[in-house]
């Protein structure tokens, strides 16, 4: 992703995610802060997705249309704050790709986990991918900001799911 491509990955994410507005300079801090885990994928006539994704703490999830100022400096997982694909983009694997350069990213820069916050209906996609939902009290008042079926959710990079 370049800063270029932000108004098209704002389209993107007002289509995918309508009920989940952030604004665009949420996505340009991001990708300052972490350019390696911003990534758009191209479709059809123009951009097809995009993952915004950096390195945070176990546990703790940024609110939805908030800034973060900086990556904690002793950062334990590798957030995964947004995969957003455009219809026209699922159903071919785009998605699972994206997922297992993330892990493979994650893995390469020392991380033993990933996290993210499911929306919407995909807890189940993530839960194919590896993820199981985390119960914690703490973060109730953050996942509302998102809404009522925000789901905390984490991978461990240390085991093949695949597998189990």
């Amino acid at each position: 992703m370049a800063a270029a491509d932000l108004p098209v990955v704002m389209a993107v994410a007002a289509e995918v995610h309508p009920n989940y507005p952030e604004g665009e300079a949420v996505y340009a801090e991001r990708l300052a802060l972490h350019p390696a885990g911003c990534l758009v994928l191209a479709g059809g006539e123009g951009l097809g997705g995009y993952v915004l994704s950096h390195p945070w703490r176990l546990g703790q999830v940024p609110a939805l249309n908030s800034l973060l100022s900086a990556l904690p400096e002793q950062a334990d997982a590798y957030y995964i704050h947004d995969l957003a694909l455009l219809p026209g983009a699922r159903g071919g694997g785009a998605a699972s790709t994206c997922v297992d350069q993330l892990a493979s990213h994650a893995r390469a820069s020392g991380f033993a986990r990933m996290a993210l916050v499911a929306v919407g209906n995909s807890a189940g996609f993530w839960r194919r991918h590896g993820f199981h939902e985390a119960h914690d009290e703490a973060l109730a008042r953050k996942l509302a900001s998102y809404d009522d079926a925000a789901r905390y959710m984490v991978r461990d990079l240390d085991h093949d799911w695949r597998t189990a």
